[in-house]
Parts: structure tokens; sequence; C-alpha cells
């Protein structure tokens, strides 16, 4: 693969796709592949080596540079791999100078950073929807993670340059995701202290030109009546909310140090469900968690159906160094294999019963590639034909097929 344009491999999150993108607009004409990494969990940081040295055997002869949370969390490693020429950290990657210096290995402590970056996400021309970055790193310390030694204390950009920015990006995009690493901590730091529902109402207001506005992964126990509002009855926020649960047990989200209960979360999925039918509910959930005996993982293989989860993401939970988790008594890593596979399962089997429920409703579909594939509001995906890239366009559900809908 020959090729003197850049190549961006972004690994992870929604943030890091934000993120990635602003890299592209920075090495524009150079001959640079940037590996923009993750380190959720042992096998992110794997895939991560993978993608570099399969991105030194495509582009043999192009300047190889990591960034991302794996490379700030463990920049020493990164830049002994063979095929790395430079490790750049996260709060350098989004600076142009930190692409023009020769050093080989620019990573400063992040957690003396103080800002959240102000360029936001630069451009998304080749896609449907656009992910704007209003937040970034984490206050909090839930035992099994990692990140905020990746990303740094909580910090929000203010909504001056957010509403800028999705009101440029509007022009060409019909939908923004709003990313974050702790998105539902918006605003504490900023003069006033808004909240993310401030933000929300604020960008609503001032972008009449915005079509669809989605949130990513949000703490239910920071959904405050007015964030419930806009997601249950703005039409332009979309049906669709990705809770940061965890596990199902209380035991558990204990030793995690969540700050919500099992109850907590369900009522929390009943009130959204009871004030927008239809809305979809997806979740993160972690599996094997230290200590975790059968009936605790019961409880959490239960909540799928008790808050009726139709988007997951299962993680196999993995000793990350330097997390108290890593210190508590570890689950068998063949157990904590097979509860994934277990939850995955049940995942699957919820979500196709969902999707199997939507044939014969129509559906507002956000065109995201042309003749082929877009996203309901319910973030189910749709194939169809016709259409051009960026259209919403209103279809009628005729099939499920390879748990896909067809219109």
């Amino acid at each position: 693969m020959a090729s003197s344009l850049p190549h961006i491999v972004s690994l992870g999150c929604r943030l890091n796709l934000a993120e990635s993108e602003t890299i592209r607009t920075l090495l524009t004409g150079r001959d640079t592949v940037v590996v923009n990494s993750c380190a959720v969990t042992n096998e992110a940081v794997k895939q991560t080596r993978k993608a570099i040295r399969r991105a030194r055997r495509d582009r043999p002869g192009a300047e190889l540079i990591v960034t991302g949370c794996a490379a700030q969390i463990d920049p020493a490693s990164f830049a002994a791999m063979p095929e790395v020429d430079r490790v750049i950290g996260n709060a350098e990657k989004l600076a142009p100078a930190a692409w023009t210096t020769n050093q080989a290995v620019l990573v400063q402590d992040i957690m003396q950073v103080r800002e959240a970056a102000p360029h936001l996400a630069a451009s998304f021309s080749a896609h449907a929807r656009a992910f704007v970055e209003v937040q970034n790193g984490c206050d909090h310390r839930c035992t099994f993670c990692a990140i905020p030694f990746g990303r740094g204390n909580s910090r929000s950009v203010p909504a001056g340059a957010v509403i800028d920015r999705i009101a440029s990006l509007a022009e060409n995009h019909a939908e923004m995701v709003l990313t974050g690493v702790d998105l539902t901590s918006y605003g504490h730091d900023l003069p006033g202290q808004p909240n993310l529902g401030t933000l929300v109402e604020r960008i609503l207001r001032h972008v009449p030109a915005l079509k669809r506005l989605r949130l990513s992964s949000l703490d239910g126990i920071e959904i405050d009546g007015r964030l419930f509002a806009l997601l249950t009855q703005e039409d332009r926020v979309m049906p669709h909310v990705h809770l940061s649960l965890q596990a199902g047990d209380d035991m558990v989200l204990k030793r995690m140090k969540r700050r919500h209960s099992r109850a907590e979360s369900v009522a929390l999925v009943e009130r959204l469900k009871a004030a927008r039918p239809g809305i979809a509910i997806g979740a993160d959930l972690i599996a094997g968690f230290p200590t975790e005996t059968k009936a605790m993982f019961a409880n959490t293989l239960a909540l799928i159906a008790d808050c009726d989860l139709v988007h997951t993401h299962i993680f196999p939970y993995s000793p990350r160094a330097g997390t108290p988790a890593a210190k508590m008594p570890q689950v068998q890593p063949e157990m904590v294999k097979a509860r994934a596979a277990i939850l995955r399962d049940a995942a699957e089997a919820r979500r196709a019963a969902w999707l199997q429920s939507l044939v014969g409703t129509t559906q507002q579909i956000l065109v995201e590639r042309p003749g082929d594939r877009g996203h309901a509001g319910n973030f189910a995906e749709v194939r169809h034909a016709g259409f051009e890239v960026g259209e919403i366009v209103s279809l009628k559900i005729l099939a499920v097929r390879d748990g896909k809908l067809i219109a």
C-alpha cells in the first residue's frame, strides 16, 4: 500500500474517532501512519500492537507514530517497538507543533492538563454524522479502569466553542454525536458550572439547522431532570441511550466503586421507556470482575432483560496494572471468557427479538453509505437502496437479515 497520504488507524472509543479526524487535518500531504491507541482492556492494548505491526508491513516507508491512551499510559513500551518512529501523548496529539518536531517521545503528565482542547472535530467530509468532543478525562476512579491515567482529570469545552463547531458542521452533516470520556460530568469545571442538559438545550436553540443529535455513553446517576426531559421529549435528540452500567449486582458495583445500584439502573430505564416508548437502551457490561460469584454473575445476566438492553458492549474483565481491581481475588480466565460468551448470547437474543419487533414499522433513516447502510434514530442498522449519503429518509422496515433491518 504505497501512498503519500496520511493514514489513521483509530482504535477504541468515539472520542478517539473524533480526535483522529483532527489529526488527519494536521498531517495533510505527509506519508505518515498514526495508530491512535486504546487501553480500555489488555486485549485493546494487544490489538494496538497488532495494528502497529500491520501498519508497518503495509507502509514500510512511512513515518509511524503512536498516540492515544495506551501510548499515554506506557510510552516507553511503544517507543521500544522497532516499527515505531515516534510516540505522542494524548494531551499533545491535537497540537500542530507536536507533529512537526522530531522528538521521539513527546508525552507529558496528563494529570497536569487542565483544559479541554478547543479544536473539537475539524472535518468529517466522508461521513453523514460527525463526532464532536465536548469533554475529556474523568474524575472518578472505578477500580477496574486505567483510562483516567490515559486521559487525565475531567475538563470541558466551553459551550460557545461547541455551538460554533456544530453550527459549521451542520451544513454538511445531518447528525452530531456528543462525545467525551465521562460525558455526563460536562461543565463542572466551567464558569457557572453548566451541565450536559444545559449544553444540549443551548445546542438545539442556537443551531436550528441541526437535524439529529445523539449522545455517547452516559452515567445514569448523572441524568438529571433537564437531561431526562431532553432524552424523552425532544424529537431532535435521538431515542437511544447508552448507559455505563458495567454490572447488575450491588456487591460487584460497590467493589467496582460505581456510584449507582442495580435498582437505580432498572428504575431509570423504566422511566425512560415509560416517557418515550420505543427508546432503545444500550449498555457496557463487564464479565468476570474479581470476586464475582455465580449468583453475582446471574444478576448481571438478568440485567439484560430487566433493562431491555438491545445495544451492548460486553467486556471480559482483564486486570489493568496499577488499578485496585488487579489486586483483588481474580476469577479464573476460562470462567471470565465463558461468562462473557453467555452475556453476548443473551444480549444477541434480546437484540434479535427487538429487531424483529421493528418489522412493519416506519423509521427515519440517516443514509451513511450510498445504496447500502444507515441507522434509524434508535441506532438499529438498516440496509436500503437508492439514496444519497446524508439524507434522512422515512422507510418501512420489511425484514431482518443477518442482524440488520431491511428497508
